[in-house]
């Protein structure tokens, strides 16, 4: 059980980067492969500002950083091990949802 301050305000920063799709988005496409974010909106499909808004929270959050790269600069993720962690929540997530392991996923419609 986390009890520890610290660890479960690394978790609630991690859920709050994870509660909006856009930045799921941007965290998957920097999971492949680090980008500028003129090249992540178009490929995102949303404005520069929305994106900017969006990369600020993540840099917040500490799942992003920042590389100057002369005049630019580039997005990644703070740490490859990020990248990781995003594929075993998501197998996570769909083995669960795909096994329905609530014993009482049936009589009340829940999970």
């Amino acid at each position: 059980m986390l009890t520890v301050a610290s660890d479960i305000e690394v978790l609630a920063r991690f859920g709050r980067a994870l509660a909006d799709p856009i930045r799921c988005r941007i965290l998957l496409a920097l999971r492949q492969a680090p980008a500028y974010p003129a090249d992540l909106a178009d490929a995102l499909g949303v404005s520069r500002t929305r994106l900017s808004n969006h990369l600020a929270c993540l840099r917040d959050c500490g799942l992003v950083v920042t590389v100057p790269d002369g005049r630019r600069t580039r997005y990644e993720l703070a740490d490859e091990r990020l990248g990781h962690a995003l594929d075993d929540l998501r197998a996570a997530v769909v083995a669960v949802a795909a096994g329905r392991t609530c014993p009482d996923a049936e009589e009340k419609g829940c999970c």
